[in-house]
């Protein structure tokens, strides 16, 4: 394991409560727990040197576990609200995990929402990290639509002034790629999350590029139709 002489640790954070989607993190989708995908692809990359589960809820744990994850230690209740930050989340993460285990190089976060990336897609962001020397990556995928097609509209629903007028009358060609975050993948040094520093103010940030077909983000019903629809496809069930 490992790569280059840096070490990995794999962290899949995954809390009990969810408003919108209720369970939703051990919910099936195409034949397995939505976090069982997750598992599988930490504990098939080649460079994570371990992989554990940050969660408030026995049940996740208990799931975890089943899929060969390591539960080490519960997520404590104040890091389990809609308000607690992805990054106190990694930073009790990290700093648990180096006490029983001594220091890592870099934290590998894996959204248990993001059921379609793979291994490779881990493994290729670790080198990237390493071949950059980066302070962090994060994983992003091509937008569908100009970004200046989009706009809020008013209570009455009037599009006035609803596109700037430099964008009137352009074909999306003419608009330059554009990209979003899509949560497949960060990685962190660890060093910037024991010293504070979150991952929008890491040094050397660097884009690690995914196409849309891995890219769904589970959040809402449509999302999992669509994720167990690309499954299956691929021949799951």
């Amino acid at each position: 394991m490992s790569y280059q002489g840096k070490t990995f640790l794999g962290v899949i954070p995954a809390r009990g409560g969810s408003k919108r989607l209720p369970e939703k993190n051990i919910r099936p989708l195409a034949g397995k727990p939505l976090l069982g995908w997750t598992a599988e692809a930490a504990l098939q990359s080649k460079y994570l040197d371990d992989v554990l589960v940050s969660t408030d809820s026995e049940a996740i744990a208990q799931v975890a576990r089943d899929f060969g994850v390591a539960v080490p230690f519960m997520r404590p209740t104040h890091l389990a609200t809609d308000e607690a930050s992805t990054f106190s989340v990694l930073r009790h993460a990290l700093s648990q995990w180096e006490a029983l285990h001594g220091p890592v190089d870099y934290v590998v976060v894996l959204q248990p929402t993001s059921p379609l990336r793979t291994a490779q897609h881990i493994d290729e962001a670790i080198e990237l990290a390493v071949e950059k020397a980066a302070g962090g990556v994060a994983s992003v995928c091509p937008v569908d639509h100009p970004p200046e097609w989009m706009n809020t509209l008013s209570e009455d629903g009037r599009m006035d002034n609803f596109l700037r007028p430099q964008v009137i009358g352009k074909r999306s060609q003419e608009f330059p790629q554009q990209y979003r975050l899509n949560g497949a993948v960060g990685i962190s040094r660890a060093e910037n999350i024991r010293e504070g520093r979150d991952f929008w103010h890491t040094p050397r940030l660097y884009a690690y590029r995914m196409d849309p077909l891995h890219s769904v983000d589970i959040d809402s019903e449509l999302d999992f139709l669509l994720a167990e629809t690309i499954l299956r496809q691929r021949g799951h069930s």
